[in-house]
């Protein structure tokens, strides 16, 4: 895993074909519990939890938390067989995501791209979603985020030829610390081919990273 700032290039991680998918942890949440202590937050900050505008909130950030910490399980991909477009290389972006730092705790925005080369048949374009929600759905860290979307990737696909770069806005550093609005985190997985063909390689990141040069 390599990261890098908005100034450099995204380098090539690890070989991903020797590491086991990472599920994220399921996670009930105590919804009265987490309203309690949120209640108990407001009055050690000098608020009064029961007056107008805050009443209620209590029971709304729980629903929040339980909301967020329990995303859509994880479903059989649908994969259609296309042996013509063997080896094609098949990049799904746009795929933008919330997640928490699991730092301080702020909200960052995760920018996924991911890349693959079919063998034989294609996977359904929603599953690329599906996987990087699921993993964001959780406190994280980019690095690893990165990482568990490109190794869930890899054991859908059937191939180590993956790579999965994502770009963050991370509120603990734009609303906090330093107030870099405009700071950006690159974060590059890639793994097979990914790896040791440099023209499939580039073909990936200019398709990847070109709506972002021009954001």
């Amino acid at each position: 895993m390599f990261m890098t700032d908005t100034m450099s290039p995204p380098t090539t991680g690890g070989n991903l074909n020797v590491r086991p998918p990472h599920p994220p942890t399921s996670n009930v949440v105590d919804g009265d519990r987490v309203a309690d202590l949120v209640s108990q937050l407001l009055v050690e900050l000098g608020e009064n939890p029961d007056r107008e505008g805050l009443a209620g909130t209590p029971g709304r950030v729980a629903n929040w938390w339980r909301s967020f910490l329990s995303p859509d399980p994880a479903t059989a991909p649908i994969c259609f067989g296309e042996n013509s477009v063997a080896g094609q290389l098949v990049v799904v972006g746009g795929m933008s995501v919330w997640s928490l730092c699991e730092h301080h705790m702020l909200p960052m925005n995760l920018d996924v791209v991911a890349g693959y080369t079919p063998l034989g048949e294609v996977v359904g374009l929603s599953k690329f979603g599906r996987i990087a929600q699921r993993h964001a759905g959780r406190l994280q860290v980019q690095e690893r985020f990165t990482r568990h979307v490109a190794d869930e990737i890899v054991a859908v696909v059937g191939s180590p030829d993956v790579a999965v770069v994502v770009r963050g806005t991370h509120l603990c550093m734009s609303m906090r610390g330093v107030r870099m609005e405009a700071a950006r985190t690159t974060t590059l997985e890639a793994s097979g081919r990914f790896e040791t063909d440099q023209l499939l390689s580039q073909q990936f990141l200019t398709l990847a990273t070109t709506a972002w040069r021009n954001s």
